[in-house]
């Protein structure tokens, strides 16, 4: 019998063509502390409890693994980033744009009745930030989503 997988990630790495522009945006413009970064090759951040996020020099990303540079393109994902109010999320998009990034979508309503907005960082990874009145993290570490749990 195949012996199950743990339902879990450890590491989000994402390919970066420019990692000087993401090093100065997320370090010099948003404050972030990095918790390792190798020049001209990958910067990494601890986003959460045993959640990493590495942004890997393209060229680099492609040869680890052993790809065409097509495999080194990002597209279809969306970082998100939740916050106690929708003043919260109007304070964290100006910052990200005052910081370099792109306005993407200006902080609004959402559908599903929360608020957000959406901006991208100088190598167009999206990020939302979001405030979701149903979100919620448990003392053991679970998301909760509202109605859905």
């Amino acid at each position: 019998m195949l012996q199950r997988m743990k339902q879990q990630a450890h590491f989000l790495t994402l390919s970066t063509p420019d990692l000087d522009a993401a090093r100065a945006f997320y370090c010099d413009g948003l404050g972030w502390t990095a918790l390792l970064d190798v020049p001209g090759e990958i910067i990494f951040f601890q986003v959460a409890p045993a959640l990493v996020l590495g942004l890997f020099q393209a060229d680099k990303f492609v040869a680890d693994m052993e790809g065409t540079p097509a495999d080194g393109r990002l597209g279809g994902l969306t970082l998100s980033h939740n916050v106690d109010s929708p003043t919260a999320v109007d304070a964290a998009v100006r910052r990200a744009v005052e910081a370099g990034g792109t306005l993407v979508k200006p902080p609004q309503t959402a559908a599903f009745g929360g608020y957000h907005g959406h901006f991208a960082d100088p190598n167009g990874v999206v990020w939302e930030v979001c405030h979701n009145p149903g979100w919620r993290v448990d003392d053991a570490g679970k998301v909760h989503l509202g109605l859905v749990d």
